[in-house]
């Protein structure tokens, strides 16, 4: 499928990859943030220089799970928006 039936895919809760990746059991999904916020951890409050436990509203973002079964916000790339080999993981 196209990157825009693979973000409708998303959307829905469904876990996606490209068979074009060469990583095993790397997946794209959808976080869908903290509308409502969460109180922040040590390590955000450190980044963000604000006070640990104070309440942040976070924005839904899209999250890949790595190789090393580790997650990371995902940014597609020009090749990953105009492929034509998305999948469900």
């Amino acid at each position: 499928m196209d990157f825009s039936e693979a973000l409708d895919q998303l959307m829905r809760g469904n876990r996606m990859n490209r068979r074009g990746w060469n990583g095993r059991g790397m997946y794209v999904v959808l976080q869908h943030g903290y509308p409502d916020g969460i109180p922040i951890n040590a390590n955000t409050a450190a980044a963000t220089g604000l006070p640990e436990g104070t309440v942040c509203k976070f924005r839904p973002y899209l999250m890949m799970k790595t190789v090393d079964d580790e997650f990371v916000p995902w940014v597609a790339s020009q090749t990953d928006i105009l492929a034509n080999d998305w999948q469900h993981a």
